[in-house]
């Protein structure tokens, strides 16, 4: 990326196209503006609708998928899909949210592209309140700072679980053989702290970061979903053998453990980050609304399925993540070797967006000669942030817990509901549909306070009971 298209006065955004907007925004029945007024200039470099599906699983398919059934038991069996399934709907609605109020903001200024925290920006510029006016940029940069919360928190967690993994795989390779029978005791050898495995990873993460290009990641992201697939129908071919009479499992979990659920779940439902990017990248921006429902509806249908299957088959028993449920036998080792090499790729996709909005800015400083070498530099430093965050906090999982409680609640719940308030509020808004944002704003807010209290109280006075040797990942 040159620096010359750094500087140019647009690039406040930092989901960089060539997107462009022509007329005017007439809204369609599911809430995005109509297909034929938003266009695009210089398609053959975007990416296809299938690479941008591709980077929308990626996007939301992660380690949160896999502690969704311990989730479901801090809901209980009937109470945890209910309100997986409500917390989808409302999660690709506010998406839904986001991007209309970013093509309204792109046709009334004749922007070429938005991104998250300039719609906010726009959006509160457009509100009725003068003091919500004159701070408008405040909503660029406080969008901007969750996102570099959240994104960068999950990286954190990925190192974590990488090294987790492959410690378990070395600690049990003298042990394992076919065998996979679920009673069967495996003596784990001692190897090296995950620490200095994620170490070990830092150099191999740092080089795939340095692949900034969309479509030529879609290739690895490919691979990835292929990987995390064959990992994912493994799992499935286990959970559903054998499962105990259900009957014995609650129907609603105890209120107190409920906010641990709402964490984890919005951790795993937190995509809002990459919508507009991976929109914005196409080269069809028409086809994306169609894209973005069949691909969450995919995500939905596959967060219940598994959480509801693996509590049903472990029950009492489920740990923070299913994989630590499987019995270690070379089957379910190469598992989380496949998982892992998804996650792997999944780090790339993450860390697109914070580092779309904290490197542009920097290198547009420096003369175009070094321009390409302070990008690596500091994609560089933002990887080593995070591996040393992850080596340093002893309990990520509950770090990785809040920071989902506080910055994806808001991304996710609260903002886009407020952001379609203050775009429309002055031309006119049925009562029921401010009803209906304020609804959702006050969910994610709710969860937000209690779900941050809970992850508080548990970093303060951990409890006594602690789910397997290895760090636990939500």
């Amino acid at each position: 990326m040159s620096t010359r298209r750094l500087r140019s006065e647009d690039y406040n955004d930092y989901s960089s196209t060539d997107v462009t907007p022509e007329g005017s925004p007439p809204e369609g029945m599911n809430g995005f503006a109509h297909p034929e007024s938003y266009q695009r200039f210089g398609e053959t470099n975007g990416t296809t609708w299938y690479q941008t599906l591709i980077h929308l699983l990626k996007g939301n398919i992660g380690t949160g998928l896999l502690g969704l059934p311990l989730a479901v038991k801090n809901a209980g069996i009937l109470l945890g899909p209910l309100s997986l399934l409500v917390m989808g709907v409302v999660a690709v609605h506010c998406m839904g949210i986001l991007v209309k109020c970013a093509h309204h903001f792109c046709n009334r200024f004749q922007k070429q592209f938005l991104d998250y925290g300039g719609a906010v920006m726009y959006g509160l510029e457009a509100s009725p309140s003068a003091c919500l006016r004159t701070h408008a940029i405040w909503g660029r940069r406080i969008v901007g700072l969750f996102l570099i919360i959240t994104q960068l928190g999950f990286c954190c967690v990925y190192f974590v679980f990488l090294a987790d993994n492959l410690k378990q795989v070395v600690s049990a390779a003298n042990g394992t053989t076919n065998d996979c029978s679920s009673n069967r005791t495996v003596v784990m050898t001692p190897t090296m702290d995950s620490r200095l495995y994620m170490l070990s990873l830092l150099p191999f993460v740092v080089l795939l970061t340095f692949i900034q290009n969309l479509k030529v990641l879609s290739i690895c992201s490919m691979l990835a979903n292929v990987a995390m697939l064959v990992s994912l129908v493994v799992i499935y071919q286990y959970i559903v053998r054998d499962i105990p009479d259900p009957r014995n499992l609650p129907l609603a979990a105890a209120w107190k453990t409920y906010p641990l659920f709402f964490g984890t779940a919005i951790f795993a439902f937190e995509g809002i980050g990459v919508v507009l990017p991976l929109e914005n990248k196409m080269k069809n921006p028409r086809q994306f609304p169609v894209i973005l429902y069949v691909g969450m509806t995919t995500v939905t249908i596959l967060y219940i399925s598994l959480s509801v299957l693996g509590y049903l088959r472990f029950g009492a028993d489920i740990q923070a993540s299913i994989t630590l449920n499987l019995p270690n036998c070379w089957l379910y080792q190469a598992v989380k070797l496949l998982f892992s090499f998804g996650i792997f790729f999944t780090y790339a996709v993450q860390f697109y967006v914070p580092a779309e909005i904290i490197i542009p800015p920097l290198v547009a400083r420096v003369s175009e000669r070094w321009g390409w070498l302070v990008n690596l530099l500091l994609r560089m430093a933002l990887v080593c942030v995070t591996c040393v965050l992850a080596i340093l906090i002893p309990r990520l999982d509950l770090v990785i817990s809040l920071v989902g409680s506080v910055s994806s609640s808001a991304l996710a719940l609260i903002f886009p509901p407020l952001l379609e308030i203050a775009t429309y509020y002055s031309e006119g808004m049925h009562p029921l549909v401010i009803a209906k944002d304020i609804a959702i704003s006050l969910f994610g807010f709710v969860g937000f306070v209690v779900g941050t209290y809970e992850a508080l109280v548990e970093l303060v006075a951990p409890a006594a009971t602690v789910v397997n040797a290895t760090t636990v990942l939500v």
